[in-house]
This record gives C-alpha cells, structure tokens and sequence, in this order.
C-alpha cells in the first residue's frame, strides 16, 4: 500500500518540477487533500521541501546508480527516486521502509517494470550515508572548493560563487548549511491591533513584535485568524522597523510601500504609521498580488489606499511622501530555507532583467519622497549587484540623494553591518533570519 503523507509529497514534488509551482504553497492544499496533520503532515513537510532543497546533490547521487543519464530516466519515476534517496541519507526511516514504500509509490504511479528498477537504484544508493557519497560524487575540495561546495550543499555552482562575494569564503558554507535547514514559523503582533504577549512562542531577539512558534498551525492562532497578527520572517519584520525607525526632517504624515505584494511588510508598516496619526499607501504591480495586499490590509487603521500600478511609473505627485520602502523584486537568494525550488529556477541571466528594474525603482522611490524625507531601499538577497551594486549605482546618478545609516536603525542586532558603510545584513547563519539587505537613502536639495 502507498501512504497519504508519501503519496501527497509525491504530487508536490510533481507540480514543482512539472507546473512551476512552490514548495510552501502547493504542500498545505496536499497536505488538506490527504486529510494530514500532526506527525504526517510533519513527516511529508519535511520529505518535500528537504527533497527539493538537495535535489542537485540527489541527483548526482542517482546518476552515479544508474546506467543511463538522468535525462533519460522518466521524469515521473526519477521525482519518486529523489523521494526515496532523501529519505535513506537524511531522514530517519529505515533503509527498508525507505526502499519499500517508494518502489509501491513508482509501482502505483507507474507500474512494475519501473518498481523494479527503482528498487534496483534504491538499494544502490543505500550502500552509502551521506557523508559517504559526498565524498563519491563532489569534486575535490582543495581543488574546486566552490565546486565541491556546490554538490555537497546543493546549491548551483553560480549561487555558491555569488554567495562568497558577498559574505567570504569564511563563512559561506555556514550560510548553504543554514539553507538546508528547515525555517522556523515566526509571527508577527501588528501594533495597535494585537500585542506579542497574546501569541504563542517565544520572543525574538530583535523584533519588538515577533514570536517563533514552536509549534501548531498558525492559522489557528486567534489574531493570526483575524488579521490582527500576521506570519513574518524576523528580517523582514526589521525592514520594516528600519523604515519606521529613521530620522527625516519636517511632516511624518505619508507613508508608501512601492512594492507591497504580497503585503506582511505593508501591514507591518500601516499598524506602526496608524500609531503616529499617519497613512501608507500599498503599490503592487500584478493585480493578483494587488489581491493579496488588500486582503493583508483588510481591517487595518492607517491605510490610505492600495494602487495597483508600475512602481516605475506611479500615477502620484512626485514629493508626495515622507516615507518610502523599496523592497525590489530580487533574485530571493536570501529566502532559500523557505523557498527551495528557487536556487533549481533562477539563474545567473535573471541579474540582467532585474538589476535595471531595481534601479528604476529605487529611483522611482526617491522622486516620489519629499525633500527631507527618506527611502529604505530593501532586497531579499544578499548579491552584490542587487544591493551595493543597485544603491551605488543610483547615488552616482542623483545628486539628490545621500547615503544614510541603516544599520544604526538596528541596535542590539550584532554583525549586521552591511558591504557599503551604513547598510545592513542579515543573515541567516548569523541571524537566524532571512538574508535581508537595507540601504537608506535621504532625499536632499540638488
């Protein structure tokens, strides 16, 4: 017999590869398909999302077990292999139970003749551990360093290198390590609208509004239900902290997120501007994450409006603002733990599309604030050319704008300074948040 929560990690496994879909959106409609919850839901959480973070490593892994290029193995079989493989050298399931259950799932979906040959690769594949067949099928460490790092931690090789620009070769095996970990749920209490000490969890460190779950569905976490809390990653909390939290001269009045979707900064930002008497206005380009902005925003003081339009084009008065976030569309190599397909989908090519968008926007940013007033420009990851890269670029271009302190908008929140002087970055193995990078730029006279 095949088991729900086998059978239900399958078919995600199935729609990410085959529909583009993610990970931490398609997993809870299969996980209520197949009535899980509790350890199942658990247990296929883990199944899908580890299998998908390591798929690269799994992959080299399979292909040294076959005798055939993985191209030529069929695509609905080689997705139950990577189910089975995780399962033998990162989870605790018997070798046995392992290799049974996902020959029944190949046999199900399949048939015999592909079972057979799934138990065939299987067994191979648990002749050795982990650590074992790293050392089979990555490259020399001392030889390829990047190289080797890319297989053994599953990330592609032009990730590896972008990541080791950013944070040094030092360190940055400690960054792929906490992106193959699993992220923990944090919450977030919307000022005026809930308080941290009514949600579950415990504290986190920097964010005055946030807690880590440690355990249950958020979604029945009473305030979370009704909007009055919302689920948001810590680093992204203090985004919107930093924004709040800057020093500008004259009226503290209007507030504007350029690229609000999906909206937990905007909420963020509209319950901390309704506490001060002030207003935001939420942009998002695509209606349908316009969609979610409102929802996000649905019941909450604050809030002048949610437009949907071209960040790069706004439909408002230049100057019309005291306050902007610019949290750019980016590459999101700093949100790996949460969205593991990612690092498989993006590649090196994307910077040419997006270095230029992130650039007008930032621009974009600084004529919609006033003079006086000031600009966090935000990125989900931490690649040079989206961050420092980005903010030199337009600082050279304006001679409007200047540099302020970012990280001192932090405080208490240790090694977070950024690769320009006065920006911020977080990290994931320092931080145990997202890589979020902040830039704050001041609107001055020409």
């Amino acid at each position: 017999m095949v088991d729900a929560a086998r059978t239900a990690a399958l078919e995600v496994l199935r729609a990410v590869r085959a529909a583009d879909a993610y990970t931490n959106l398609a997993l809870p409609a299969a996980l209520r398909r197949h009535g899980l919850s509790g350890r199942d839901a658990g247990f296929a959480t883990e199944l899908t999302s580890g299998t998908v973070r390591r798929q690269g490593l799994y992959d080299a892994v399979i292909a040294a077990c076959v005798d055939r290029p993985l191209a030529k193995v069929q695509a609905r079989v080689l997705d139950a292999l990577r189910l089975g493989t995780h399962q033998l050298l990162a989870m605790r399931v018997p070798a046995h139970a392992a290799i049974s259950t996902t020959v029944a799932l190949v046999r199900s979906d399949v048939g015999p003749g592909a079972a057979g040959f799934a138990n065939a690769v299987l067994r191979k594949v648990s002749e050795h551990d982990l650590e074992g067949w790293v050392a089979r099928v990555a490259p020399d460490r001392s030889a390829d360093f990047v190289g080797h790092l890319s297989v053994a931690h599953a990330h592609p090789r032009w990730v590896v290198d972008a990541l080791a620009q950013a944070v040094g070769e030092a360190e940055v095996e400690a960054v792929l390590v906490a992106d193959n970990q699993p992220p923990g749920v944090t919450l977030v209490a919307r000022p005026g609208r809930s308080t941290r000490e009514e949600l579950p969890g415990e504290p986190t460190r920097w964010s005055p509004y946030g807690v880590h779950l440690t355990s249950g569905d958020p979604g029945a976490v009473a305030a979370v239900a009704e909007g009055r809390a919302g689920v948001q990653d810590e680093g992204s909390q203090l985004v919107a902290v930093a924004l709040a939290a800057a020093p500008l001269d004259g009226p503290d009045l209007r507030w504007l997120d350029l690229c609000a979707g999906p909206g937990g900064k905007a909420a963020l930002l509209a319950a901390l501007a309704a506490g001060r008497g002030a207003v935001l206005v939420a942009n998002e380009r695509q209606p349908h994450r316009s969609e979610l902005v409102r929802r996000a925003l649905r019941g909450a003081d604050g809030v002048l409006g949610v437009v949907t339009g071209d960040g790069t084009r706004p439909p408002w008065l230049f100057g019309s603002f005291d306050r902007v976030l610019v949290d750019a569309p980016c590459t999101g190599l700093g949100a790996l733990r949460r969205r593991p397909e990612a690092r498989w989908r993006r590649q090196l090519s994307d910077l040419d599309a997006l270095v230029p968008l992130q650039r007008l926007l930032l621009s974009s940013a600084l004529d919609s604030v006033r003079s006086g007033g000031v600009v966090l420009y935000a990125t989900c990851s931490p690649v040079l050319a989206e961050t420092t890269g980005v903010v030199e670029a337009v600082l050279a271009s304006r001679s409007d704008a200047v540099l302020g302190d970012a990280a001192a908008l932090l405080p208490g929140v240790p090694d977070c300074d950024g690769p320009l002087p006065g920006t911020f970055q977080l990290w994931p193995h320092r931080h145990g948040t997202d890589a979020m990078f902040g830039a704050l730029l001041r609107r001055v006279e020409p």
